[in-house]
């Protein structure tokens, strides 16, 4: 409540000042940061207000202080041609002087002349170099990912994309933060409404902080009360280009070095870009073996306690014997057992993301020896289970997107828990709960399990399989391109011969 009331009162004086030069004076009297400097020429003095650590110093003194001194100058116009900067403007309005300031901007105030301010935009370049994806690596393909600069990311984009239909809106979002936010499409092939969707919802978010571009997507998303990520965010800018290609609509901030590709179906976030690089019979058996990987994650713990616990007569007699004599001393039953060791795994996870890269790694492989060994051999779980949960928690690294991965680690205890309860049974409650679910999810209002319900056979050719290029002839019709043809069908069909 001290805070709100310090805003308001801020933003009541500020109209109270006569002019700009008023107020420029009293924002530089109780903050440090602000600086005031009056440059001294042979013409008359110059007084610069900026703020201290938004503003590059070496372009403040080579390419604007240093000409004023050397040519002459009376009016704001002549300030302009003499300095080496092409992004100025003069301005009364304190409004607009604020934002400029903030942006980093110099405001350079000439003497007699209270009524208006010239700013000379001189912003300081902080950023890290464009490396390799840390999400997203692939073998095969561009070692290129984005930054925390929105226009360093707008420019990886555009140069795969050097078109002059793709479009870029920019929008400020958070009430204190202003955090610049950028939507792209390329005109004529997104659908309107899924740019007007996106476009309307950032604009309506209130929030005072918007951290990145992953906490806008919480912000904006049609479902928060889900485990399922709705957006596929991606650190690649070759996977953005591919998903403008395809009508998708992307948006990301400033100070974040990912994108969000809207809307998004479910079968994308088993996708990896690193599938359009290979062949695509080795692509599809790749995805298969994700998927399975998948289910496998899923289900391989609950359908263990399930059958240990209800149902001994699925388990085969060469097998039995070996499942009885390991489980002959666990004092506990199979679903505490399962439970301590997925708490244990996810601790192990959890640790070894965190901690610095070298002692996570080692963190993770010597703790989960340590810990299954000694967890077997002190008789609180079975070996067949430590193996069973070793491969699941293996399965689940599988997922190409991050969020996904998370969402499988969350999942897979409802499962345990009903399968402990009501054996195969509470299997199947529990899987069809989660699938009615899905039907229910929509992305900026499209369905999430498109093209499987609603029913599009013609985009099956890129889900559980990735057919080969030549079958790419339109886009997929659940992203309601307006241009739907990619290429043509008789060119695709064409064979590649050399005319003699």
């Amino acid at each position: 409540m001290k805070f709100l009331r310090r805003k308001q009162q801020f933003y009541a004086a500020s109209p109270r000042s006569k002019n700009v030069s008023e107020w420029l004076a009293a924002l530089s009297q109780n903050n440090e940061d602000f600086i005031k400097k009056v440059l001294q020429t042979p013409f008359g003095n110059l007084t610069f207000w900026y703020y201290n650590s938004l503003i590059d110093h070496e372009r403040l003194n080579v390419d604007i202080c240093k000409p004023l001194k050397s040519q002459p100058w009376k009016t704001a116009g002549d300030v302009e041609r003499a300095v080496y900067v092409d992004n100025t403007e003069v301005t009364s309005d304190i409004t607009v002087a604020n934002d400029k300031l903030l942006s980093g901007f110099a405001a350079c105030q000439l003497p007699d002349n209270k009524n208006e301010v010239l700013f000379i935009n001189a912003p300081a370049d902080v950023q890290r170099e464009v490396s390799v994806p840390e999400t997203e690596f692939s073998v095969i393909g561009p070692q290129e990912s984005f930054v925390e600069k929105l226009e360093t990311n707008i420019f990886l984009v555009r140069k795969r994309l050097p078109i002059e239909d793709l479009r870029i809106r920019k929008i400020g979002v958070g009430t204190l933060s202003k955090t610049e936010t950028a939507i792209l499409y390329i005109d004529g092939i997104a659908d309107d409404e899924n740019v007007q969707t996106v476009e309307q919802r950032i604009k309506e978010v209130q929030f005072d902080e918007v951290l990145g571009t992953n906490a806008l997507a919480q912000m904006i998303q049609d479902h928060s009360m889900t485990v399922f990520p709705q957006f596929v965010n991606t650190e690649r800018p070759d996977r953005v280009a591919a998903s403008l290609a395809e009508g998708k609509v992307i948006f990301m901030t400033n100070g974040s070095p990912e994108a969000i590709v809207t809307p998004s179906t479910l079968v994308e976030f088993f996708t990896s870009l690193e599938d359009y690089y290979l062949p695509w019979y080795i692509a599809s058996f790749v995805r298969v073996l994700r998927l399975f990987s998948f289910v496998f994650s899923v289900f391989a713990t609950p359908v263990y306690v399930a059958v240990l616990t209800y149902h001994y007569e699925l388990i085969p007699k060469d097998l039995l014997a070996t499942i009885i004599a390991s489980r002959s001393n666990i004092p506990f039953p199979p679903v505490l057992e399962a439970l301590f060791l997925e708490f244990t795994i996810e601790l192990l996870r959890e640790a070894g993301a965190r901690l610095p890269t070298k002692v996570g790694q080692t963190i993770g492989i010597v703790g989960g020896i340590v810990i299954g060994q000694a967890s077997v051999e002190a008789g609180l779980t079975s070996n067949i289970l430590l193996i069973v949960v070793a491969l699941a928690a293996l399965a689940s690294f599988t997922a190409p997107v991050y969020q996904m991965g998370n969402t499988v680690r969350v999942i897979r205890f409802p499962f345990i828990i009903f399968a402990a309860l009501f054996g195969a049974v509470g299997i199947a409650l529990t899987l069809a709960f989660f699938l009615a679910h899905l039907i229910r999810l929509e992305s900026i209002g499209r369905p999430y399990l498109s093209p499987f319900y609603p029913l599009r056979l013609a985009d099956w050719k890129d889900t559980f399989v990735r057919l080969p290029y030549s079958t790419f002839t339109k886009r997929p019709t659940q992203m309601r391109p307006e241009s739907k043809k990619r290429m043509s069908m008789a060119k695709a069909d064409k064979e590649k011969d050399i005319d003699e």
